[in-house]
């Protein structure tokens, strides 16, 4: 097993390129519009954030799985909780095949009894909501997907939309993240996307180990080294130093070695570490880890 460094490309309007690892921005590939997972608070359609092609060693979830696309709650709809927290919406859009209590729901609880069959829906600490559709080749391959039509419902008027679905999420992470490149003039703002390509990290000792917090200088039983360490045993800002083999390493990256803000969670070694503006989302200035096998997502922030 191997670890990679995810290199996001230049800002491209359109279609992704094929022969690209993913994307990050920009529209999910070959779902239906029904299918556009909602964020169960709000009942508005959630953020596109990436989508990435598995390598062979991280197809956990069946060869015929060879990429994901992750969805997130929209940036300005996080703010400490999730935005527009409607009574019963929730279980309406999560739980679907639960009887309704309130009727004025069954809209919503239609539209997300189109979900996805591979749809995987996750939760942060916060309880705002993340999900991940696991697709197979021809749906990778296939068209961008647009945004979905609103539910027709007069509970959206509830929580003001989030901006993505007014200019693009690109749009949005450029007016929110100085360090952004301008963006390039394109007719779909939707479309706007930065190509993803994986690159071997040639000496990760953590690859196909999985991440665990160490204290001290206990060794991990399960073999996983920290990138740091204390010169001489003393605990001290003077007394830090990473490891060589940590040099180089991106931000962005594929199993491996962790660099999380805060502490190490009990990860499988199948995960994606990434910051902000790999898809646009409100972590504080953090950093997130999403676990592909145990369906998990943790993030600090800075």
């Amino acid at each position: 097993m191997h670890a990679y460094d995810i290199e996001p490309g230049d800002w491209h309007g359109g279609a992704p390129v094929p022969d690209s690892d993913g994307w990050c921005f920009g529209l999910p590939p070959g779902i239906a519009a029904a299918q556009w997972p909602l964020d169960p608070w709000s009942g508005y359609p959630m953020q596109h954030g990436f989508t990435l092609r598995l390598p062979p060693d991280y197809r956990v979830h069946g060869p015929d799985i060879v990429a994901v696309s992750f969805f997130a709650t929209a940036p300005d709809h996080n703010d400490g909780g999730p935005a527009g927290t409607v009574d019963g919406m929730h279980a309406a859009i999560a739980t679907p095949a639960q009887a309704l209590a309130d009727p004025a729901l069954q809209p919503f609880r239609e539209r997300a009894l189109q979900a996805h069959p591979r749809l995987r829906r996750m939760q942060d600490v916060l309880d705002c909501a993340y999900a991940l559709i696991l697709l197979r080749q021809e749906e990778v391959d296939g068209a961008p997907c647009r945004p979905p039509p609103l539910v027709d419902s007069p509970l959206l008027q509830q929580t003001p939309p989030p901006e993505w679905l007014q200019v693009g999420s690109a749009t949005v992470c450029e007016a929110w993240d100085a360090r952004s490149a301008p963006l390039p003039q394109a007719p779909d703002r939707f479309a706007l996307h930065r190509p993803l390509r994986l690159r071997l990290r040639e000496h990760d000792p953590n690859a196909g180990v999985p991440p665990r917090e160490t204290f001290g200088d206990a060794p991990d039983p399960g073999g996983y080294q920290p990138f740091y360490y204390w010169q001489d045993g003393v605990v001290s800002r003077e007394h830090y130093r990473e490891h060589d083999c940590a040099a180089g390493h991106a931000i962005n990256h594929l199993g491996g070695t962790m660099r999380p803000i805060q502490g190490i969670p009990d990860f499988s070694p199948y995960y994606i570490e990434f910051d902000e503006a790999f898809g646009g989302y409100n972590f504080g200035g953090g950093i997130a880890q999403l676990d592909i096998q145990g369906l998990r997502l943790d993030w600090a922030c800075d």
